[in-house]
């Protein structure tokens, strides 16, 4: 809940709209989830970027826990070790406006968003 309250308001502050803050949030939320429930928990890093004129919001979260196995199934809708949708990854992934995931197991993974406005 706190990863979705910072995000927000560094949206709100970065002039982001509506449609945007909700976009960003809602990929940050499923990332921390993952971070706290399959990595044990984790550290999440937000900075604000302005780069040619525009405006956006970075996010990276990092974990100490298993790793992902297969990252290209675990980005497959409907995919999941956890009972879920299977959706959180693969949505992130197409809420944000560039995604990336390094994971190695036994040592962690770390997800990396980025929104631009």
């Amino acid at each position: 809940m706190r990863v979705r309250q910072i995000v927000r308001r560094c949206a709100v502050e970065l002039g982001f709209g509506l449609v945007d803050q909700t976009k960003i949030v809602t990929a940050a939320s499923e990332i921390a989830r993952n971070t706290v429930d399959h990595g044990g928990g984790g550290e999440v890093l937000l900075e604000g970027l302005s780069e040619n004129g525009r405006r956006g919001i970075r996010l990276v979260f990092t974990d100490k826990g298993p790793g992902i196995e297969d990252i290209n199934q675990a980005l497959k809708d409907g995919f999941t070790t956890g009972g879920g949708l299977g959706l959180g990854l693969g949505g992130a992934r197409r809420l944000s406006s560039e995604f990336s995931i390094e994971s190695r197991s036994g040592e962690g993974t770390r997800i990396t968003l980025t929104r631009w406005k």
